[in-house]
């Protein structure tokens, strides 16, 4: 995929966010950091602190336990999914600045879902294409390298 001069990149996954703009050319793509973010979201083990309720079914007049778990709340995941929310609410805020005229995302499949659910029109009439990968924990040049291959 081309990354043209001036295209705006967002590479993100739930907790952490960075935003390029191509200060290269299309064939000799050189991508600078404009903007980071990253957000501490532990273990879902280690934000709990109760285990899943129960609910009761009445069974011949009486309450009886067995009704089934209640479903878990991961908030792991719940983080990670507002900070893809977040992530949208950014990209929203500079496209109505006329911040960028052209977008690239890229974002492993479950942030990538989650972002679509939150762009804006004008979000979206800007994306010039999305790309479902993790990228955010490899250095500039091979995020480069990955997208400009795809």
């Amino acid at each position: 995929m081309q990354i043209p001069h001036n295209t705006c990149v967002l590479v993100a996954d739930g907790r952490k966010m960075l935003f390029f703009r191509n200060e290269g050319t299309a064939t000799a793509p050189d991508l600078v950091v404009e903007d980071q973010q990253m957000q501490a979201n532990p273990a879902d083990r280690h934000q709990k602190t109760d285990a899943a309720g129960q609910s009761l079914s009445l069974r011949g007049g009486n309450f009886a336990s067995g009704g089934g778990n209640m479903g878990e709340a991961d908030y792991h995941q719940q983080a990670e999914d507002r900070f893809a929310a977040d992530a949208a609410d950014l990209l929203k805020r500079r496209a109505l600045a006329n911040d960028f005229e052209s977008l690239i995302v890229v974002a492993p499949p479950r942030t990538l879902g989650e972002l679509r659910k939150h762009y804006h029109k004008t979000v979206a009439d800007r994306l010039a294409g999305e790309l479902d990968k993790d990228l955010t924990g490899h250095p500039v040049d091979q995020i480069t390298k990955l997208i400009a291959a795809a």
